[in-house]
């Protein structure tokens, strides 16, 4: 003799650790596939670092040029992933009507930018993973505290991701689009990413040094190259930027 069960609907939303780790691995999904976004993410920073590690292009200083650009490569690329392509994505989820659907969701507003922090972080993981691979087989060897190389990399990343919000919540996406970019270009050439920040006058380097890919690429470079200790005045430049930013982004950000 068989019974039949009862079942009770359970109606409403999962867990709110559940929904931000589904909304983490689909904008994952979506930065991988999104082939512009490999581009400016994987592909530019891998050739810079190939490119003038290998042919004597930029004066450098002492020492071999891989030990110099690679602490600034990795800083391009945390600015790329979560500056640029995040301004960019977001941009145009905010002018698609994306945003304003998954606000009405049951997700809540900070548990998306939690997702798409999320979605960042794993990015950069990747992208870290892979330039230190193709670092390490064109010669690099470097130096110092690893906890501090971690904790510049977080700091970084807050910061532009502020940055990166701010400008997506704030500006139409083709203003984004084109402001990221030219933003992307400019701090490539004059934030010590390849160029060192020497080789510009002494009242410029005073204003470079204060910008967050400047701090990021000179913490970064002071501990794997010259093995520094905790770089605490980069830091303190980078938590700046990262509490300014997310601030205004919180404040001025706008879904629809």
């Amino acid at each position: 003799m068989t019974t039949t069960g009862t079942y009770s609907p359970r109606p409403g939303a999962a867990p709110l650790s559940r929904m931000i780790g589904a909304q983490a691995a689909l904008e994952t999904r979506m930065l991988l596939r999104n082939g512009e976004q490999l581009l400016l993410t994987v592909v530019i920073p891998t050739l810079l670092l190939v490119l003038f590690s290998s042919v004597d292009i930029v004066d450098t200083g002492a020492g071999r040029a891989v030990d110099f650009l690679t602490p600034g490569i990795l800083a391009l690329a945390v600015m790329s992933t979560a500056f640029t392509g995040q301004a960019i994505a977001t941009g145009f989820e905010r002018r698609y009507g994306v945003l304003k659907r998954l606000a009405s969701s049951p997700l809540p507003r900070w548990g998306l930018m939690t997702a798409k922090t999320m979605s960042v972080l794993v990015i950069e993981v990747l992208q870290v993973v892979l330039l230190t691979v193709i670092a390490f087989a064109l010669g690099w060897s470097p130096h110092g505290d690893p906890f501090a190389v971690l904790l510049l990399l977080v700091l970084g990343t807050a910061a532009f991701s502020g940055l990166g919000l701010l400008m997506a919540g704030t500006l139409k996406a083709e203003a984004t689009l084109a402001a990221a970019n030219l933003v992307f270009l400019l701090l490539l050439v004059g934030g010590g990413v390849v160029v060192p920040l020497d080789k510009f006058p002494s009242a410029a380097q005073d204003v470079l040094g204060l910008l967050p890919i400047s701090a990021l690429s000179g913490g970064l470079r002071d501990v794997l190259q010259h093995g520094a200790g905790m770089p605490w005045g980069d830091l303190g430049i980078l938590a700046v930027w990262a509490v300014a930013g997310l601030a205004a982004a919180g404040k001025l950000f706008r879904w629809e």
